[in-house]
């Protein structure tokens, strides 16, 4: 059964007040994360062993095999997209008190949390993602992968949180200003309920 574009759980317009434009989520939405999923089907229609294997499983079963890196690269980027959509929220921003609690208790204080975010986000060279995890030892963590890579290949752990740092992420709305996207997106984008929930069902 071939993966299928997840659609948005919010309009195209939802998120221009919180700093992310409408013209922003068509091309991010519509033609980057279509691309990946497009492609993704192309190599499982080529490649019978990874036919009627779960998105997770595909990207565990290529993931550190150079021959397979387009698979494991848009296996990835269709994972990382379907979490990132949800991570966005137009009334974003505000931490509930589980997920703040926890915040307190593993980094110190919100704004280290958030310091920690952003110097994952913004020292990220090139082309990539920071995250919010809740690590193998039942930790909260910032962590960062390159490319289409994920928390999931790399063992860290339940992803709570991920920004996408591509640039085409932020490009229309913040032109060269990441650090200034990844403030933003702490303070304004950030969907801290979905993260609680994620952080609940671990």
């Amino acid at each position: 059964m071939a993966f299928e574009l997840p659609a948005l759980p919010y309009s195209y317009n939802a998120l221009a007040r919180a700093g992310m434009c409408q013209e922003t989520l068509e091309l991010h939405h519509d033609k980057h994360h279509q691309a990946y999923v497009t492609a993704l089907n192309g190599f499982v229609e080529a490649k019978p062993e990874l036919q009627g294997k779960s998105l997770d499983e595909i990207i565990l079963a290529v993931k550190g095999d150079a021959a397979q890196a387009p698979v494991f690269n848009n296996a990835g980027q269709h994972w990382n997209h379907i979490l990132f959509w949800q991570n966005l929220s137009a009334t974003g921003g505000a931490i509930p008190t589980a997920l703040e609690e926890k915040i307190v208790s593993d980094f110190g204080s919100v704004d280290t949390f958030k310091a920690e975010f952003k110097k994952a986000a913004t020292s990220q060279f090139g082309s990539g993602w920071a995250w919010l995890v809740l690590d193998p030892s039942g930790k909260l963590a910032v962590t960062k992968t390159a490319n289409g890579s994920n928390p999931l290949a790399e063992g860290q752990g339940k992803v709570l949180l991920g920004l996408d740092v591509w640039e085409h992420a932020y490009y229309l709305d913040f032109r060269n200003r990441r650090p200034d996207y990844v403030t933003n997106y702490l303070d304004k984008l950030a969907n801290y309920e979905f993260a609680e929930a994620q952080l609940k069902s671990a």
